[in-house]
């Protein structure tokens, strides 16, 4: 593979995301585990999951550890 193909395929990666089927596959197990994880949660009022929150290979934004406790609180439900 030439370096231009390699140039273009990681182009196109950019465009219509990740071409590895095992993490195209963690998205579908994700829709399922987030579904029933918000079907389950405590209460109504807190943060709904994401697929994306079941997802071990997605890529996450970083944020601070106040942010991050303030973020499982909502999730838990709690104040």
């Amino acid at each position: 593979m030439s370096s231009r193909e390699l140039q273009e395929w990681i182009a196109y990666q950019s465009i219509v995301g990740c071409l590895d089927s095992r993490q195209r596959g963690d998205l579908g197990a994700g829709i399922v585990a987030s579904t029933v994880a918000n079907a389950h949660r405590s209460s109504r009022s807190s943060k709904s999951f994401s697929p994306q929150d079941f997802m071990p290979y997605v890529e996450v934004k970083k944020q601070t550890p106040e942010r991050a406790l303030q973020k499982l609180k909502q999730q838990m439900g709690i104040r």
